[in-house]
């Protein structure tokens, strides 16, 4: 039966194996030889319906009923069910099981209970109901549990997939609203080359028509560079930011003030520690720095409620360091969500570094450092 598919060549083989079993046991079955030949065609030969990938669930189920028929009727009457048929009879409720039909497989196995209780009078038929009984019901059970597994495995996939989907698009749109607050930093620093530009074209006293050349050229580079930016970044501003009110971007100089908000909202002790020396920063490093305190504040309310929270600024030569903690449940209340990928995705976006978990001896932690770059001191 080389080259057959396996529903074919399977069901055809035991139809074999049946067939010379009950030829070799001619002497105790030529009564009943040629029902015995058929019974041993009708125990195998139906698996071919219920191993078939392209059967229906009432033509596997008709196939599996069949089988289980002939087996009962083999095994009660003429003692003629062969070790082919057992073997069908298994497969029928395992495919079954499988085949996400449990009640018809364990159904299957009932006929076989029935005998192994009824005939009390012929110890020969009760051992091979026992038997069969047994067999029949780990091979079910065996059958519905991979089904079961086999569905949990692809549900977990599921939810593994659209977890990774909806954990992308939290990162897509939060750098297209990183984009967008950086927008105008980049614009506002974009325009001042220019204005500098022709300032100095204009004012520069004795400049050089090669001099004056550049300037111009300086100048219309940093137009057309703005023109492009507002082109390829201004689409993120207006689908998001549509019909809301325009306000300056927020920086370091108002965390006070969101400092003081928090502790009001959430009814508990906030501080600001402030140490080195403090500089004026970068207005994308300023914003950055905001957002990352706004969002660890947003964290301990949501998820350390009543918690006391100390946010932390270190001025260094050359990095700011952010440290926000709050003395929370830990881990336990760790945020969940995708603030702290917001979080991240902004450090990174200007060049710095973010680490969360549970703070040493209790509470919730988030660190930043953040390039200062060319800061200016503040005296």
């Amino acid at each position: 039966m080389r080259g057959l598919p396996a529903w074919v060549s399977y069901p055809g083989g035991l139809a074999v194996l049946a067939c010379v079993e009950i030829l070799a046991r001619a002497g105790s079955l030529r009564e009943n030889l040629g029902l015995a030949l058929l019974l041993g065609l009708c125990t195998t030969l139906p698996l071919a319906f219920v191993l078939g990938t392209g059967r229906g669930a009432v033509a596997r189920g008709g196939a599996a009923v069949a089988v289980t028929a002939a087996g009962v009727l083999a095994l009660a009457p003429f003692r003629a069910l062969t070790l082919a048929g057992v073997v069908a009879q298994l497969a029928c409720v395992y495919w079954l099981g499988r085949a996400g039909a449990p009640r018809l497989s364990v159904a299957l196995v009932l006929p076989y209970v029935a005998l192994a209780l009824g005939s009390r009078d012929d110890s020969t038929t009760r051992v091979v109901a026992v038997l069969v009984t047994t067999l029949a019901s780990a091979a079910a059970a065996t059958g519905i549990t991979r089904r079961v597994r086999s569905a949990a495995l692809a549900h977990s996939a599921t939810e593994r997939a659209f977890a990774d989907t909806l954990l992308a698009h939290a990162a897509r749109g939060e750098r297209a609203r990183i984009a967008r607050e950086l927008h105008d930093v980049v614009a506002h620093h974009i325009s001042m080359i220019a204005v500098q530009a022709e300032t100095a074209r204009l004012t520069t006293p004795g400049l050089p028509a090669d001099g004056a050349t550049r300037l111009l050229a300086i100048g219309d580079t940093a137009r057309t560079a703005l023109t492009e930016m507002r082109r390829l970044l201004g689409v993120l501003r207006e689908d998001a930011d549509a019909g809301v009110t325009r306000r300056p971007q927020p920086g370091l100089h108002q965390l006070m003030e969101l400092v003081d908000e928090s502790r009001d909202a959430a009814g508990s002790r906030t501080r600001l520690i402030v140490s080195g020396p403090v500089a004026r920063l970068d207005p994308g490093i300023e914003v950055t720095a905001y957002r990352i305190v706004q969002e660890a504040l947003t964290n301990a309310r949501r998820h350390a409620p009543g918690a006391a929270v100390d946010v932390e600024l270190r001025y260094a030569a050359a990095d700011l360091a952010i440290r926000v903690r709050d003395n929370g449940p830990g881990a336990a209340g760790a945020p969940t969500g995708h603030g702290l990928l917001g979080m991240r995705e902004r450090a990174i976006t200007v060049g710095g570094i973010l680490h969360t978990g549970p703070a040493p001896g209790g509470g919730f932690l988030v660190e930043a450092r953040l390039p200062l770059g060319a800061a200016e001191v503040l005296v």
